[in-house]
């Protein structure tokens, strides 16, 4: 069996919270026109239920993103920077028209910041995987030995194979 370690719980960390806020958006968009239709009320009460726990997990996230920024700050630069900076950005967006859409009171208002949220939470998420190297290409940028990985799929540099 591999071994855990810390890189492994920061790692299931953040990608478990990606789930509950980018995945509990997207069942929670399917079910709205279900719930309407049995009362206005339901689907602000299940949004609220959602709150729960959409907020702690994008708490992790910032958390666990920060965590993750520190483990490999000293590789960040290049292409993989400028990456990085978009991804804050989105996820930035992400939780601003969330807090937005929780308290707009207008349905045109409600739909536009639930759209603006989904598709910054979706691409955060996407721009996430770019970062890992979960997409084929590599992690930060540095020397590194090309039949080893290490922590979220970034290369292990070569001084530390082993």
């Amino acid at each position: 069996m591999l071994s855990v370690s810390w890189d492994t719980i920061r790692l299931f960390l953040h990608v478990l919270a990606a789930t509950v806020w980018v995945g509990g958006q997207i069942t929670l968009a399917a079910l709205v026109p279900v719930l309407r239709r049995l009362g206005a009320e339901i689907p602000r009460t299940a949004a609220r239920r959602f709150n729960l726990v959409a907020w702690p997990a994008f708490g992790v996230l910032i958390i666990t993103g920060i965590w993750n920024i520190a483990a490999v700050h000293a590789q960040i630069h290049g292409s993989y920077q400028t990456t990085l900076v978009v991804k804050l950005i989105v996820v930035a967006i992400s939780g601003v028209t969330a807090a937005l859409h929780a308290r707009a009171r207008k349905p045109a208002w409600i739909a536009n910041y639930g759209a603006l949220t989904g598709l910054s939470a979706l691409a955060a998420l996407f721009l996430g995987v770019l970062l890992a190297g979960l997409s084929g290409t590599p992690g930060p940028p540095r020397n590194q030995h090309p039949s080893r990985s290490g922590s979220a799929g970034l290369p292990v540099p070569v001084g530390n194979v082993g």
